[in-house]
């Protein structure tokens, strides 16, 4: 039985008051906003017909011709209001289209057409814009008016009930208050969860949008970092229906180069294969040698302005995380199409290379070709295999390694940067949890690999300025006068001496690194030296790259899991003409938005690796809360100390009020706070043993305090004490007052 719904009384138009379907189309026609007051001003009304204005209103909102949205603006009953925030659901030859943020009707939501502006780049899937909406022709067009970032509109955070209601905690360790939740949805205590938050504080609240399940959860420690940098990390229908349709397209014509024996070398773990190597000697000059980069041709699946590529470019690079991977690429194409398996036909661009014997690249030429590698080894096997002279592949390594032994003199004679830096594995369990954390061991392998990678690099970089054609270039500043004026500085206060007077290269700090080298102070050192440098970054104009000592250098090798390596791939097929998927003009002429782009999502991807190698530390950590563990100072400043656990990493807050009666002052010339009274002293890279006073695997953060609880305790060094190498005071710099601050020269 069908229960029919109540009439609901119709107010008859009195005079002067206009009717309602005149509301409607007057409605239907503005371009701003409509409330009371402008449909009041529009037809005249007076006080007493403003009454009955109200009563109509509310008759036809009950009705469900009209709903009010933000601000009390009128819209039509299951339309949208004239300002709303729409998300960008799909792409359709090269049109955005999005639905309302927010649908609450049983009917499917409305389709608008984005109108994108020319002044900015095009919109992506999952983008959320604030917009301005109009009817045209029987549909819906809208006009974004703000680009409403994710990180600006969600709170990731921990749900919690308590007496007064639920409130959110926060995973950001920088938030400093919990946030209202009037409407927890499906969630429960305990669980991790996106919200939504409205309105300003102090009187702001969120609602749950998405449930993401136990915070506790080893993998739940990238997921954090996925949603709190807005990392996208799902593909939608029709960019994975393209990508399959593209994965099932015959090679075309190409280079047969099969009959070479090709191989892969790549970490043991590695999760894709997007560069093979080749070479000999060549047969026609002794000494010289001739070798091939072979690269995943990832330009010939994913074509301009395609779903694929708008998704690629959005992500910008894949994300590596100890338990996922989060792809620039669908599955199909980089785990399997355009990875270079063994025994598999496989497309790439090829770099021919020629070299002389001291390394100088005599010619290069681009080819697409077919290849099919012999084998997918990892560096510890290469290694292995060159060390005891036996092994399967021995016949195929031995002339990688004779060709870059010349690469090798070109490199020593340039004199490139030679940082060392350690790069830490997280090993985790069969159920996701952390096991241990390993420093990878850098073998030359790497070094042989590295080399050749650099060599295409060049060569492509080069290539395409023979050609004037578009280049998104890989860009290292030279180090700017106050920062080394800064080393210079803090060099002076262990006895070393660096002159502004000469011309900044790489050299200058291998040279410094040499001489701190045979010290205990080696790595502060080396840590002063990296933050010394310039963050790299991509742009279309070149200024070489300084800490390669190169003058022209691009992105070539890695097309699979880095944006900048396919848009130079797609120049290189646009300026040698090689077939479709070449770089368009007018993709072109927007090299500049790309490259700010992708240099902002390298930077989050590394945001986010970072983060989530701190969460599995302090999970690794936390049952050790209360002991006394060996770590070493990683920085100072005046609020305290930051110390990290030796070989393990994670770094920890000492406060300085955690230090004692004592009053302590920070020297930023030399990095040290120093003690008042006793000279006790605390130094960037000094040793030292603290107790682990918290460990949250949520936010990642740390805090330490001196076992005995303050510089009296022994935790620092003193200068009545025999002091370690490399902290000796600089002449003529006495203790410091009480209350004054060290600055800088």
């Amino acid at each position: 039985m069908v229960t029919a719904m109540p009439r609901i009384p119709r107010t008859q138009p009195k005079p002067g008051l206009p009717d309602r379907q005149a509301i409607l189309d007057f409605i239907a026609t503005q371009k701003t906003s409509v409330g009371k007051r402008e449909i009041a001003k529009a037809f005249g009304l007076h006080a007493q017909d403003k009454i009955a204005l109200k009563s109509l209103l509310k008759e036809m909102m009950e009705a469900g011709e009209l709903e009010a949205g933000p601000g009390r603006n009128l819209h039509k009953g299951g339309g949208l209001p004239r300002v709303t925030v729409i998300r960008v659901a799909d792409i359709v030859d090269g049109t955005a289209i999005a639905v309302p943020d927010r649908w609450e009707h049983a009917s499917p939501p409305p389709r608008l057409r984005v109108i994108e502006s020319r002044k900015r780049a095009a919109y992506a899937l999952g983008d959320r814009l604030l917009a301005r909406i109009e009817e045209q022709g029987g549909g819906q067009l809208a006009f974004p008016m703000k680009a409403l970032a994710k990180s600006e509109e969600f709170v990731l955070g921990i749900l919690r009930k308590e007496a007064m209601g639920w409130r959110l905690v926060p995973v950001d360790k920088k938030a400093r208050t919990d946030l209202a939740i009037n409407d927890p949805g499906d969630g429960q205590p305990g669980d991790l969860v996106l919200a939504e938050p409205s309105g300003r504080p102090p009187r702001q609240y969120g609602r749950v949008v998405e449930v993401l399940g136990d915070p506790f959860q080893p993998k739940s420690f990238s997921l954090i970092a996925i949603h709190a940098k807005g990392i996208p990390h799902r593909f939608d229908e029709s960019t994975l229906e393209e990508a399959d349709r593209m994965a099932r397209q015959p090679l075309g014509e190409r280079e047969d180069l099969r009959h070479l024996p090709f191989l892969t070398i790549d970490p043991a773990d590695a999760r894709d294969h997007d560069d093979a190597v080749w070479a000999a000697p060549d047969a026609d000059n002794p000494g010289h040698f001739r070798a091939i980069v072979a690269i995943a041709d990832v330009s010939f699946y994913v074509r301009p302005g395609t779903a694929l590529d708008r998704s690629a470019r959005s992500r910008g690079n894949s994300v590596y995380f100890p338990d996922r991977v989060v792809p620039m690429l669908p599955e199909i194409l980089s785990a399997h199409v355009c990875s270079l398996v063994e025994h598999e036909d496989r497309a790439v661009l090829a770099c021919h290379l020629s070299i002389d014997p001291d390394g100088t690249l005599l010619s290069w030429r681009f080819t697409r070709a077919v290849i099919r590698c012999v084998t997918n080894i990892a560096y510890e096997e290469a290694q292995a295999t060159m060390d005891t002279g036996e092994g399967p592949w021995l016949t195929v390594l031995q002339p990688l390694w004779d060709a870059w032994g010349a690469l090798a003199k070109a490199r020593a004679a340039r004199e490139p940067l030679e940082l060392e830096l350690p790069e830490k594995r997280v090993v985790l369990d069969e159920a996701g949890r952390i096991a241990g954390i390993s420093v990878r061991e850098h073998l030359t392998a790497h070094r042989v690999i590295e080399d050749y990678m650099i060599a295409a690099n060049v060569a492509s970089a080069k290539a395409l300025e023979k050609k004037k054609a578009g280049c998104i270039f890989r860009c290292h500043e030279v180090p700017s006068r106050e920062k080394l004026v800064a080393l210079r500085d803090y060099l002076e206060t262990l006895g070393q001496n660096m002159a502004l007077g000469q011309v900044a290269k790489p050299a200058v700090f291998n040279r410094i690194l040499s001489r701190a080298k045979a010290g205990e102070a080696y790595e502060q050192v080396t840590e002063q030296v990296l933050r010394t440098q310039t963050q790299a970054y991509y742009s279309p104009n070149n200024v070489g790259h300084f800490g390669l000592a190169l003058g022209s250098y691009a992105h070539f090798t890695s097309p699979i899991r880095r944006y900048a390596d396919l848009v130079v791939h797609r120049s290189l097929v646009a300026a040698h003409r090689l077939g479709d998927g070449a770089l368009h003009k007018e993709e072109e002429k927007g090299l500049t938005k790309t490259a700010d782009h992708i240099s902002m999502t390298e930077r989050r991807a590394m945001e986010a690796e970072r983060d989530t190698i701190d969460r599995y530390v302090a999970a690794y950590l936390s049952k050790m809360v209360g002991e006394v563990v060996k770590t070493r100072i990683t920085g100072v400043a005046k609020f305290g100390f930051f110390a990290t656990v030796e070989g393990l990493g994670g770094d920890g807050l000492v406060p300085v009020s955690t230090l004692g009666a004592e009053r302590f002052v920070f020297d930023e010339d030399a990095r040290i706070l120093e003690g008042i009274e006793t000279g006790t002293r605390y130094a960037v890279g000094q040793r030292l043993e603290l107790r682990l006073a918290e460990a949250n695997p949520i936010t990642g953060a740390l805090r330490y305090e001196l076992p005995e609880g303050g510089s009296s305790g022994g935790g620092g060094f003193r200068r009545d004490r025999a002091r370690p190498k490399g902290f000796t005071p600089r002449p003529g710099k006495s203790r410091v007052p009480p209350g004054v601050r060290r600055g800088r020269k």
